[in-house]
């Protein structure tokens, strides 16, 4: 019948059909021609047309093949029904149809009502099958009796309530429905989103109107809408004249509210208050949703039948003897064939219709799903109405079978968005899903990921561990390249350790100029000059050296730098000791009972520097030649990030290198402390003491403070120790003089030095 929206209409006759395939017959191609010819052969024949008894029967056999709109699942098998095909979907295929749609809203928590009947359970059974399939879970299912009990209704209200599910798909006909509905509205239960197939979604049936305000919002599927070239003029221009049918008169009165004068069964009403039916009404002022003119879901259907058999017999009729699909090649003749002989025709057509679409079944007679996705609205005015929002098409490519205009949608007023439908809310980013124990599995708990790791974008129950040179971004969903991190001259700490390492430099530069300076002074003369002039530009480039801590490592500053350091320190070191020892041996040389007098001609302290530096020298180059110091990438070091740093190669050769400056320091400082109380004026050994106790508590609180940091903290901690030490000897052996020399120039004599002047003895 022609599908209406809101009320139903006129069925089409064999007259209408056949008035609608004649207007199609204009094309010029002799095929088509001879195709809508059989068509109109063919309702010419039928029944009602009064075509001759034999050629009838002929084909209404034909017409037993081919259904319109049964679509019963069991019909497609084809060991019952051989001879069964239909251009209307199997009412299983649905259940993809449905099952797709709540995965395109992701709607994972779904429930389920069906009948309790055969169709009803297998679609349960599939439709749990294809929601589980597509990652969702079956919140409740619960079964309509078909006898109705309003027991059920209560429990099954109370449960649907009671979810946490907004998705209900209902899986059953009209006629289980309504007292579920009936219950539903009264408990003003308009937070569901409702999903049905063509059983009851493009239904008008229900009686009260609080059953459409409860179903507003919901969505349903109904069979393909179709275009039928001319149908739409020919029933705009039917007149009762023209047909005389009493539905078309029937019809006429109930859509102009008018009367035909010859209706003696109307009821006896006041002349004045009748409106006649002239005949002459037009059609096409009545509303579309009564009369709809527009819409021909199962018209399209009977439609497409027609032109399947028609097809089919212009198959047989162009069939070649010789080269037939029967035995030995022969063909069937189209005056006198055996119904299983166009059956074969039938089932094995394959042509596209008046509107374009592809007609043809498969092995079980069938045709694939195409389905409109309707979305019942309820408009201000109090009617309501079934928008067409999309389409489900399972011919169309993987991924593109269902196509949706959410503009169109309007939902439920308990949804001013697109409703919800899960068990736990998605987990915020960089959490991966935790099953719970005894729930299924859209139901489960939200857990961090760990350090270093991301979650898994194929799999979002489990989280991965990124490479060893990557590290999670903020959100922790990719992997981003880890920074490379180094003391640089960019940022402020590495440019402040530069900046004291330079001014400390010139400062000691300073010094020596002012040592020059005032070489010829005591002051400056005593304890051997030349080793202050060398200790002093020993500091420089000791202060200097820090340099080269700074800046990206490669394998060149990683070999100079801690060479650089311990050569540099080993010469301060090993002048100071000589420094000691001269201060040492000059007393022996005025002291007649010293043991040591007889060394003084020696001249140790010179030897002393560049041996104890060769030695020093001698371990560096073994290092380098054996097991050298190299730039590697530390991952390990900060979380997040890629520190470059210094291998110093052979741990055993570093620590000699290291060691062996720790036995010259204290070997100065305990010559020094041994000779701190020499009988002298201006005693130097007092502050090479006081030097040397500088640098050991410098270096020794270095240790642990160099092990327990990581990253570029690590060298600076080192830079910070070497301009430390280096501050030390410089303050403690130089500063005194430098006082001295600029604010006390009257000290710096021969008589203060050699302590005669016994005015300056008490200072």
């Amino acid at each position: 019948m022609v599908q209406n929206n809101m009320m139903k209409t006129i069925p089409p006759s064999s007259d209408q059909m056949l008035w609608a395939v004649r207007k199609n017959q204009s094309s010029t191609n002799a095929a088509d021609s001879e195709i809508d010819s059989y068509a109109i052969h063919w309702f010419n024949l039928a029944p009602d047309r009064g075509g001759g008894r034999k050629e009838r029967s002929r084909i209404k056999e034909a017409l037993t093949e081919v259904s319109y709109a049964s679509a019963q699942p069991l019909l497609s098998d084809k060991l019952q029904f051989p001879s069964f095909l239909r251009t209307v979907y199997n009412a299983n295929y649905e259940v993809f149809a449905l099952a797709q749609l709540v995965k395109h809203f992701n709607w994972t928590w779904v429930g389920i009502i069906s009948s309790d009947s055969d169709l009803g359970r297998s679609g349960n059974q599939l439709l749990t099958q294809e929601i589980e399939k597509n990652g969702g879970c079956i919140a409740f299912h619960e079964t309509l009796p078909i006898v109705s009990s309003m027991a059920s209704v209560f429990r099954i209200v109370d449960v649907v309530k009671k979810s946490r599910a907004t998705a209900i798909i209902v899986y059953c006909t009209i006629e289980n429905l309504i007292s579920l509905m009936e219950e539903a509205s009264l408990h003003n239960i308009t937070d569901k989103v409702w999903l049905g197939g063509t059983s009851w979604t493009i239904s008008s049936d229900f009686p009260r109107k609080d059953i459409l305000i409860t179903l507003n919002g919901s969505l349903g599927l109904a069979a393909q809408n179709g275009k039928i070239p001319g149908f739409k003029d020919f029933l705009y221009s039917i007149r009762p004249s023209i047909s005389d049918d009493l539905l078309t008169k029937t019809f006429w009165e109930n859509a102009f509210h008018c009367v035909w004068p010859a209706n003696e069964t109307f009821p006896a009403l006041p002349e004045d208050n009748i409106v006649w039916c002239t005949g002459e009404e037009s059609l096409d002022s009545i509303d579309p949703n009564i009369y709809d003119v527009y819409n021909f879901r199962f018209t399209y259907k009977v439609h497409n039948a027609v032109f399947a058999v028609a097809h089919a017999l212009h198959q047989m009729k162009n069939c070649v003897p010789g080269k037939g699909p029967f035995k030995n090649g022969s063909c069937a003749d189209i005056y006198n064939h055996r119904p299983w002989q166009l059956l074969y025709y039938i089932k094995n057509v394959d042509f596209n219709n008046t509107a374009g679409e592809r007609i043809f079944f498969d092995a079980n007679g069938d045709v694939p799903l195409n389905v409109d996705i309707l979305n019942w609205q309820l408009f201000p005015n109090g009617s309501n109405g079934y928008v067409s929002i999309g389409s489900f098409d399972a011919a169309a490519p993987r991924g593109q079978e269902i196509k949706i205009q959410h503009n169109k949608i309007l939902w439920n007023s308990g949804h001013s968005q697109m409703p919800v439908s899960v068990c736990s809310d998605p987990c915020p980013r960089g959490h991966r899903r935790a099953t719970l124990q005894g729930e299924k599995i859209c139901c489960f708990d939200c857990l961090p990921c760990s350090e270093g790791e991301i979650l898994n974008p194929r799999d979002d129950s489990e989280c991965i561990k990124c490479p060893e040179d990557k590290w999670p971004d903020s959100t922790k969903e990719k992997c981003l390249p880890k920074p490379i991190q180094f003391l640089s001259y960019d940022e402020i700490l590495g440019s402040s350790l530069a900046c004291i390492s330079v001014l400390f430099c010139l400062f000691t530069f300073s010094v020596f100029c002012l040592f020059v300076v005032k070489r010829k002074t005591p002051i400056v003369k005593a304890n051997n000059r030349e080793l202050s002039y060398l200790l002093l530009i020993s500091l420089m480039f000791g202060f200097l050296c820090s340099l080269a801590f700074i800046g990206r490592p490669n394998l060149i500053t990683c070999m100079i730098r801690q060479v650089m350091f311990a050569v540099i320190f080993s010469v301060c070191i090993s002048v100071i000791l000589a420094k000691t020892i001269t201060v040492v041996m000059i007393f022996s040389a005025t002291n007649p009972d010293s043991k040591l007098k007889k060394l003084v001609g020696l001249r140790i302290p010179i030897y002393i520097v560049p041996v104890c530096t060769m030695v020093q020298i001698i371990l560096c180059i073994i290092w380098l030649t054996s097991a050298a110091p190299f730039a590697e990438f530390n991952m390990a070091a900060e979380l997040g990030k890629i520190v470059i740093e210094c291998n110093e190669g052979s741990k055993v050769l570093f620590s000699c290198v290291l060691g062996y400056m720790g036995v010259l320091a204290a070997i100065s400082l305990l010559v020094a402390f041994l000779a701190r109380k020499l009988p002298d004026t201006f005693n130097e050994t007092k502050f090479i003491t006081f030097s040397m106790l500088v640098f050991a508590s410098v270096w020794v609180t270095f240790i642990p403070a160099y092990l327990s940091t990581k990253g570029k903290q690590t060298v600076a901690v080192e830079i910070f120790a070497i301009l430390s030490s280096s501050a030390g000897l410089l303050v403690c052996i130089f500063f005194p003089k430098c006082y001295i020399i600029l604010l006390h120039p009257e000290m710096n004599s021969k008589q203060y030095i050699t302590g005669r002047n016994v005015r300056y003895r008490g200072t």
